[in-house]
């Protein structure tokens, strides 16, 4: 029997997939290793949203076959449907598969010598699919773009004397899945949307996931069901833009009557909402979470940057002020919930002053917390021929400038969290030895001295905080349904 070992990068919707990568191996017959040094086949499973998680795959993959030179490796993901070309040139790669056939990797492990629509997938060459390269889509350094017209890149690299065999095509409009296989003990991903409809300037990923598509309400409801029947206590809905959910199955059909029909139709103790854009945070949906006790207490709200020029060069649908709105209605409706942000610093063009309006503005707002990054050019997006570049290190020192604004305001949040009982869920995790659980409002408490299992409901008296860390004990461990 032939064994894999199945790394995942890169979002929650990635992670969601690779859960349910992991199934289908399984159901294949093929058994997990522990590591990809004790593996036939290292299952990688990318991200391509900056260059760092391109540099940090392809470490991998020569890490891998450094230390297991008969490890075959397969790389799929974003990464794989944005760059095939550059990824088969790496040493040791023997297939690389696009999100556009990710569905196949599978059957393509499990049946190498009679893969999907081609006789010839066990052999050493590239297997094109649709279409063939065009002139001008090989931009920065050589790497292939492939925007919405589907073609496949020649390898040129060796693997164990042989090309890789790629598999890329365009992405259609069905929305691929299959059941998950939860990695996480305590809080599972269940991905219901996919791909992308908006094109930010610095974005690649409409490009390697498509167009927004989206899980059916019923096949949603049906796994809920079963993620509650295995006694799971917490579900994370994720998709690429969760508030476009079901504008391509229904004009009806929305993110918010998802939400209100899984509440009326499962039992399933919480859901958390893993990121959704400015726009749409509707009034409707902050009363939702506002009144339902089963909705945790944590909006993720990506900004990208304080400043309404820069937010129009990177092609963002919203202002400023919209953005403010949006947030003071959060804090308004739900005093102590968690509100976080995306920021993007350095993007081109961006001045000292625009990166002093846009600290200034984070300072005017009531987040917890804030995900800095630096801006990553990435290949064929408009961004990436812009004039004006910002160094490296000029970014660097925004971003820190950034954090430290941030970090004062998260401190100030957890002291306003001392004394009270905060709903909480225990994770397989542990701090200076005394588990840790994770609030409805996206806290980390450490509980010494408590016997606890991973996955326990219970509520916690909040004691001190030490660094960025609560500390507290469990005042009631929940028997009931909800807390």
């Amino acid at each position: 029997m032939a064994s894999f070992h199945l790394r995942n990068f890169g979002c929650r919707a990635s992670q969601a997939d690779g859960a349910s990568l992991k199934r289908q191996l399984l159901d294949a017959g093929l058994e997990e290793a522990e590591s990809a040094s004790a593996s036939d086949v290292a299952v990688l499973n990318t991200c391509t949203v900056t260059a760092t998680a391109d540099a940090e795959v392809r470490q991998l993959i020569r890490r891998i076959h450094r230390i297991n030179p008969t490890c075959k490796i397969l790389v799929t993901g974003c990464y794989a449907q944005r760059a095939p070309a550059e990824i088969a040139g790496l040493e040791g790669v023997a297939w690389v598969v696009g999100n556009s056939h990710k569905h196949a990797v599978a059957e393509i492990l499990a049946a190498p010598a009679a893969g999907p629509r081609s006789r010839d997938l066990g052999s050493a060459k590239v297997i094109p699919i649709t279409g063939g390269s065009r002139p001008g889509d090989e931009r920065a350094g050589g790497t292939p773009v492939l925007p919405g017209v589907a073609r496949v890149a020649p390898a040129d690299g060796p693997c164990g004397g042989q090309s890789a065999q790629v598999l890329v095509g365009e992405i259609s409009d069905e929305f691929h899945f299959a059941p998950a296989f939860p990695d996480d003990r305590t809080r599972p991903t269940l991905k219901v949307q996919d791909g992308c409809n908006a094109r930010c300037s610095f974005c690649i990923i409409p490009d390697v996931r498509g167009p927004s598509r989206s899980l059916e309400p019923a096949r949603v409801i049906e796994q809920v069901h079963a993620l509650h029947e295995r006694g799971f206590k917490e579900i994370v809905l994720s998709g690429i833009n969760l508030g476009s959910y079901g504008r391509d199955l229904d004009r009806r059909i929305s993110f918010l009557g998802l939400l209100e029909k899984i509440l009326v139709e499962t039992t399933t103790v919480r859901l958390r909402i893993s990121s959704i854009e400015p726009m749409d945070v509707s009034r409707d949906l902050i009363r939702l979470a506002s009144a339902e006790p089963r909705l945790a207490e944590h909006f993720h709200v990506p900004l990208q940057s304080g400043c309404d020029r820069i937010l129009r060069a990177m092609n963002r649908r919203y202002w400023t002020t919209q953005y403010a709105e949006r947030i003071h209605a959060i804090r308004e409706a739900l005093p102590h919930a968690a509100v976080g942000a995306d920021v993007m610093v350095g993007f081109p063009g961006e001045t000292a002053a625009d990166h002093e309006t846009s600290l200034r503005f984070i300072e005017s707002l009531p987040l917890t917390y804030v995900h800095v990054f630096p801006y990553s050019r990435r290949p064929g997006t408009p961004a990436a021929d812009r004039p004006a570049q910002v160094e490296g290190s000029t970014a660097h020192e925004r971003g820190r400038a950034i954090r430290a604004t941030v970090e004062t305001k998260r401190q100030a949040f957890l002291a306003t969290q001392i004394g009270r009982s905060l709903a909480a869920l225990t994770l397989d995790d542990h701090a200076d030895g005394a588990p840790v659980a994770l609030t409805s409002n996206y806290l980390k408490v450490a509980l010494p001295g408590a016997e606890l299992t991973p996955n326990t409901l219970l509520s916690v008296e909040i004691g001190r905080v030490v660094g960025g860390l609560l500390y507290g004990y469990p005042a009631a461990v929940s028997s009931r349904s909800q807390l």
